[in-house]
């Protein structure tokens, strides 16, 4: 009964994907409609800020998915589209974000934080393991000398 209903609702997730772009959506030319689903799998939604426009089905993505179809039809190149697209809604549109001083921290954090677990990972393999030394030192074997005889001068 249990894996009826996750399969049952794995399928209604899919079909909401499916269903995101609207047929009146679409553009008659399949190389336009191709070329926009590609364009708008790389837009960001900026309500569910998770998904794609492509997968959204919020009023703001369909927004923008008529709008880089508007701009597909005016003849515009994709990168053309995508600028006209980060223009209007800035950068974080973008769902890989690209790769300019601005955004440098966030390309390399991943690569920092894994080469600062390394080298963490490194020092503590590399530190000797030395167990901590039971043996009474001169001094400690006088005075416990003296505790045992009793004299408490």
């Amino acid at each position: 009964m249990f894996s009826m209903a996750v399969f049952a609702l794995a399928i209604f997730a899919n079909a909401a994907v499916v269903f995101a772009v609207q047929p009146g959506e679409m553009l008659s030319d399949p190389a336009l409609e191709k070329r926009a689903r590609t364009i708008s799998s790389e837009l960001r939604c900026l309500v569910c800020q998770n998904e794609s426009i492509d997968d959204s089905d919020a009023p703001l993505a369909g927004d923008l998915r008529r709008l880089v179809r508007e701009r597909l039809v005016a003849q515009d190149s994709d990168s053309q589209v995508i600028d006209y697209v980060v223009a209007r809604y800035g950068e974080f549109v973008l769902l890989r974000p690209r790769f300019q001083l601005s955004t440098l921290l966030l390309w390399l954090t991943p690569v920092l934080v894994f080469i600062a677990g390394l080298t963490l990972a490194a020092r503590a393999a590399a530190k000797p393991k030395t167990a901590p030394s039971t043996a009474l030192s001169d001094d400690e074997k006088t005075k416990l000398s003296e505790i045992l005889s009793g004299d408490h001068s």
